[in-house]
């Protein structure tokens, strides 16, 4: 290990980062204790420079110019403004005019509530299913479906994910209290926290349920953005460009990451922290909200948001098992926690049922998806055609 960190000129905690992210192998030396790398892996990598996703064998990595989100070492910027300082002081409706507009002004009023025509679902329904069927209907009663108005088309898609979503609490909606500002009202975070969360909020939860909107709003190229991307490119509608970013974001490790954080949360609390994740990694081989595949230390969003879950409750048994959990992390494999294990805190302090991240996950990024549909409508039709390499079976 020492060889390695040395050849490539990073921290132990880095290195077991890369080894979580599947950009280097490992395997347990013969003392049991420490970790033993392959020196060609190591020495392609010393070469090739830090890396900021997977090299992975079949990994794929594609660059695309856009001026909407930026990601450099450990700072996420919202069209050069900090995204981390956005969701201090600023509402989500805000950081979704400034990334479809470019123009960072404080909401005027709240965003007008809609109502999608109603389709019955199963009880199995998730939440997926439900903003999907949301989408389409809204997509087939809008007139104006093909507008590339991505200010009214936006604000009218996330009110009917919001409204595809059964009440769990009161109708009444919570204000949100932002640093040396008046409090807002009927808020996107307020509306939501009464559709996800089953009683009033302690003061700060919609603040932390708020920045949790912002920071998540956009991530450069995530895999469900560039389904946008593709679907934009083809001229498909808004709408329907929405509904491929959430059929990806649908996968269990996309936006349903923070359901598997949850469950370890919940099994650390039945059992230890230890025990939770020497189960799960020898499950998975990883340890599910722990560690990014674009930072080099740590996500800057968790950071923002378990501060703010913290302050808002800031004697929570379940937050000390969450803390709890963290430290196991530090210690056993020197991973920092990510946006998932931050969303997967707030569910648990709130109350929430464990899909909540999906919802928040979800409508969140629906406004960085309308920024890259709008970005690639003024891109030349059907850029996107990769070759295949043909294998002979």
């Amino acid at each position: 290990m020492h060889q390695a960190t040395r050849r490539l000129g990073v921290k132990p905690e880095t290195l077991y980062a890369y080894v979580s992210r599947g950009v280097l192998r490992s395997q347990r030396a013969a003392d049991g204790r420490s970790s033993t790398f392959d020196a060609d892996e190591v020495e392609a990598l010393a070469r090739r420079g830090r890396p900021r996703r997977s090299t992975r064998t079949g990994a794929l990595d594609i660059a695309i110019a856009t001026s909407l989100t930026s990601i450099e070492r450990d700072r996420l910027r919202f069209r050069s403004h900090d995204a981390i300082d956005l969701a201090q002081h600023h509402t989500f409706e805000e950081v979704a005019h400034l990334l479809w507009t470019g123009e960072l002004t404080r909401a005027a009023a709240p965003w007008p509530a809609v109502s999608a025509p109603r389709r019955r679902l199963p009880a199995s329904a998730n939440v997926f299913d439900r903003l999907t069927m949301a989408l389409v209907s809204a997509a087939a009663s809008d007139p104006a479906r093909r507008s590339v108005d991505i200010v009214t088309t936006g604000r009218r898609a996330i009110a009917i994910e919001l409204d595809a979503l059964p009440l769990a609490g009161e109708p009444r909606v919570p204000q949100l209290r932002l640093p040396g500002r008046e409090p807002v009202r009927h808020t996107i975070a307020g509306r939501l926290w009464s559709r996800l969360a089953p009683g009033r909020p302690p003061s700060g939860a919609i603040r932390a349920l708020n920045a949790a909107l912002v920071v998540l709003a956009d991530h450069e190229l995530a895999a469900s953005t560039l389904a946008v991307r593709v679907a934009a490119s083809t001229r498909a509608d808004p709408y329907a460009a929405l509904v491929a970013g959430i059929a990806t974001v649908s996968g269990s490790h996309h936006g349903s990451a923070s359901f598997f954080t949850r469950r370890t949360i919940d099994r650390a609390a039945a059992t230890s922290s230890d025990a939770a994740l020497t189960e799960v990694h020898a499950r998975t081989g990883a340890y599910p909200g722990f560690g990014h595949s674009v930072y080099e230390r740590s996500d800057p969003r968790a950071a923002v948001v378990l501060d703010l879950v913290r302050a808002a409750w800031p004697s929570s048994k379940r937050l000390a098992q969450v803390d709890a959990l963290v430290a196991a992390a530090q210690r056993r494999a020197g991973l920092w926690p990510n946006i998932d294990l931050a969303l997967a805190a707030l569910g648990h302090a709130a109350g929430m049922n464990a899909h909540a991240g999906d919802a928040i996950f979800a409508i969140a990024r629906t406004a960085g998806w309308l920024a890259h549909a709008a970005e690639e409508y003024t891109e030349p039709v059907l850029r996107f055609r990769p070759r295949a390499d043909y294998v002979e079976p």
